[in-house]
């Protein structure tokens, strides 16, 4: 997924709104990394920040016109679809990102990665609704995939403003994968989440 920027990429601003992190998973088979949607907005109707928090990465029309070209081709190829997918996220063409994501997972719908790379795409079009569904599609694929739980916490308590949400999202990650990355993240996000919001229950993820 192209996610890797999500989670570390959007930490800063989203520990900065809890106080006063959306997560990307790397693609399978090693292709490049996925943008997982990484949702740091303060409310719904606020345009999300930039995925990677920098500069888009400029788009290479000759690759993409060749992988346009192999998806014509071969309609039951997913992977040319993704990877188009991928470079239009990269290049924050959301829109245009959401197009193949879509045609790929149509084609392969048990690909939890793609799954999730679509939500944050979702939420980057201030879909945040949206964004939960496929989320929660990626979980049934993969019920420990906590690179989609820790997205799904972000958009939660930034796009719908569910902050018990969040904090149950969070807490599973913790659960799952203490020392990981994301289980990191996830405790971060829950200490910030009981500082700024001591009233939520299991704010802390006691």
């Amino acid at each position: 997924m192209r996610a890797d920027a999500i989670v570390f990429a959007v930490a800063g601003a989203l520990f900065g709104v809890i106080v006063g992190w959306i997560l990307g998973s790397q693609q399978a088979g090693g292709s490049p990394p996925s943008a997982v949607a990484a949702p740091v907005t303060a409310t719904a109707s606020t345009p999300a920040p930039a995925a990677g928090g920098g500069t888009p990465v400029v788009l290479d029309q000759n690759r993409v016109e060749a992988l346009r070209a192999v998806a014509a081709e071969d309609p039951k190829n997913a992977q040319p679809r993704v990877d188009l997918g991928n470079m239009y996220f990269d290049a924050e063409l959301y829109t245009d990102a959401i197009r193949w994501y879509e045609e790929a997972i149509a084609i392969n719908p048990r690909d939890p990665n793609v799954s999730t790379d679509l939500g944050v795409a979702y939420y980057y079009t201030n879909q945040p609704a949206r964004a939960v569904t496929q989320f929660e599609h990626s979980l049934e694929v993969d019920p420990a995939h906590t690179k989609t739980m820790l997205n799904m916490g972000i958009v939660k308590a930034f796009g719908q403003q569910d902050l018990a949400g969040a904090v149950a999202a969070w807490q599973q990650v913790v659960a799952l994968a203490p020392d990981s990355p994301e289980g990191q993240a996830a405790r971060k996000a829950l200490d910030g989440m009981q500082q700024a919001h001591p009233t939520v229950p299991d704010g802390g993820g006691q």
